[in-house]
């Protein structure tokens, strides 16, 4: 699953650069978005995200695109590989972890994922 985001005036440092956490926020976010839709009847919480080190820096007006791609699967828990790619200045990733959520139920006790993505 891709989505886009455009870099704004008020996501940036006082630097003129990207805050890693609004990047963060937009990873967790996308792949949060990715699992639901993968597994529509379970409920998830961001249990771990792998490294997290950015390789370029981002400025206002970047159109960044977030892919996630499920990458695999456990009793209670899924794996999304992201990356984030500037579209306009190639095909490099900015930004690459993986996020990992684990199924959980109204009291937030793990539970057993039901389907498959």
């Amino acid at each position: 699953m891709d989505t886009h985001r455009l870099v704004l005036p008020g996501d940036l440092n006082h630097y003129g650069f990207l805050f890693g956490g609004r990047l963060l926020a937009w990873i967790d976010e996308a792949s949060w978005i990715a699992a639901s839709l993968d597994f529509p009847h379970c409920q998830f919480v961001t249990v771990a995200m792998d490294t997290v080190e950015f390789h370029h820096s981002v400025r206002d007006g970047t159109i960044l695109r977030i892919s996630c791609e499920h990458e695999k699967q456990g009793t209670t828990s899924t794996t999304y590989q992201v990356k984030v790619i500037d579209e306009k200045a190639g095909h490099h990733p900015i930004f690459s972890t993986r996020v990992t959520f684990v199924s959980v139920d109204d009291e937030g006790r793990k539970r057993s994922i039901c389907g498959s993505p």
